[in-house]
């Protein structure tokens, strides 16, 4: 509108995992589902925050203690929210991840999705490729880059919506959390 014009259009250009952000199964399996097939119930409704001690990881064993149900949402809180890595302006690839081991265990237990507190919910240098094909071909859906930093561990309502993008192996996504 400065130089004349009757309004203001914002461009908006960037890869569908930026930020907080949702993986579609086809962003690790070749044939899976793509965004437009993300069910409301996945990510709408009750979910659990579980705060993790482990410095590495989460792991099998650690979750183990917290009993992951058949449809539960789990967010997982880390050293990542407690060191407020999303705040930095590099891509930290030291992170808290979760582990292939902690991957099949929700597989197991049946989990409807899952949150993480960083960019990825594999790690960097291990168990990237494992534990999304884990979790993704078992049709779990993933949500990345959750601030987490100011929450409590316990129960919460989770609205977490993405762009609806056809086609898209993921998509940018506003989360909320409501305590009940």
């Amino acid at each position: 509108m400065a130089e004349g014009a009757e309004c203001n259009v914002t461009g908006l250009n960037m890869s569908a995992h930026t930020g907080t952000h949702m993986d579609a199964p086809r962003h690790f399996i070749a044939d899976g589902e793509a965004m437009e097939a993300w069910p409301p119930e996945a990510t709408v409704g009750r979910c659990r925050v579980i705060e993790i001690a482990d410095p590495v990881a989460v792991t099998a064993s650690e979750l183990a203690i917290h009993q992951p149900r058949a449809g539960e949402r789990i967010l997982f809180k880390t050293e990542n929210s407690r060191k407020r890595l999303l705040n930095e302006p590099v891509f930290i690839e030291d992170f808290v991840y979760v582990a292939e081991d902690a991957a099949q265990l929700l597989v197991a237990c049946g989990v409807r999705s899952v949150g993480v507190d960083y960019l990825s919910v594999g790690g960097f240098s291990r168990d990237g490729t494992e534990t999304h094909v884990a979790l993704l071909g078992a049709g779990i859906w993933v949500v990345e880059g959750l601030d987490l930093s100011a929450i409590s561990p316990g129960e919460y309502d989770w609205n977490c919506l993405p762009l609806k993008l056809v086609g898209a192996d993921g998509a940018p996504c506003r989360a909320l959390l409501r305590e009940v």
